[in-house]
C-alpha cells in the first residue's frame, strides 16, 4: 500500500473552511478512531509541550462527532516505533532547517510505508527535492523524499512587517523554477492550499 503525503502550504488557521478540507482529507481514509502522531520537529524543543494541546484541538474541531482521534507526540528517541503505532502522522509548520535536521536521522520512506503523512510549511519543504524558503528567500535542497519542487505561503503577507521588505513571491517561484533539476513539477501554493501525492 502506498503512503499518502498531503503537503499543506501553511497559514492554514487563517482559513477555517480550508483547514476542515485539509483535515477531512487527513481523515478520508483512516480508521474511524486514527491514531494520530503529532510531530513537532520543526518548532524549539522547549515549545513542544505548550504547541502539543492546541493542535490536538484544533484537529479534533473539525472531526465529526463519530471520529475519535487518540493522540501522542512525537518524540526522536522512540519515533520509528510511533510511526508504527500511529495510522497519521502529523507534522507542523516551523523552521524547515530543524524539520531536516530531525528528518534526515530517519529513513522516511520505510518508516512512514503506508501511512498517511500530513506536512505543513517547512516540514512540507523538507520532504520536496527543492524548496524555496521564505525565511531565507532563497532556494535549497530537501531531502528528496518526493520528486517535486515546493514553495510555500505564496502570495501571502508572510514576512510583510521583515526589515527586508515583503517577498517577491514571483521572482520566488521563477528562481526555484530555474534551480536544481528542472524538470520536477513545482507546487507554489496559497496558505490553506494542499496537494496529495501517492508513492
Amino acid at each position: 500500500m502506498a503512503t499518502k503525503y498531503i503537503l499543506q502550504s501553511g497559514g492554514v488557521r487563517n482559513y477555517p473552511d480550508k483547514k476542515k478540507l485539509w483535515h477531512a482529507e487527513i481523515v478520508k481514509t483512516a480508521p474511524k478512531n486514527p491514531k494520530v502522531l503529532v510531530c513537532l520537529f520543526t518548532v524549539p524543543r522547549e515549545l513542544w509541550e505548550e504547541k502539543y494541546p492546541s493542535y490536538c484541538a484544533s484537529f479534533l474541531e473539525d472531526m465529526s462527532a463519530d471520529v475519535k482521534p487518540e493522540f501522542r507526540m512525537a518524540s526522536p528517541d522512540t519515533f520509528v516505533d510511533n510511526c508504527t503505532w500511529a495510522d497519521i502522522v502529523y507534522c507542523l509548520g516551523g523552521d524547515d532547517a530543524l524539520a531536516k535536521y530531525w528528518f534526515s536521522r530517519f529513513d522516511l520512506p520505510k518508516v512512514w510505508q503506508s501511512k498517511i503523512v500530513s506536512v505543513n510549511s517547512a516540514s512540507s519543504d523538507a520532504l520536496a527535492t527543492h524548496y524555496f524558503t521564505c525565511d531565507w528567500r532563497d532556494c535549497n535542497d530537501g531531502l528528496g523524499i518526493l520528486p517535486i519542487k515546493f514553495l510555500p505561503h505564496f502570495k501571502s503577507s508572510y514576512g510583510a512587517d521583515d526589515p527586508r521588505g515583503p517577498v517577491d513571491w514571483e521572482k520566488g517561484l521563477s528562481d526555484l523554477k530555474a534551480y536544481g533539476n528542472t524538470e520536477l513539477p513545482v507546487y507554489a501554493l496559497e496558505e490553506g492550499d494542499f496537494i496529495v501525492v501517492e508513492q
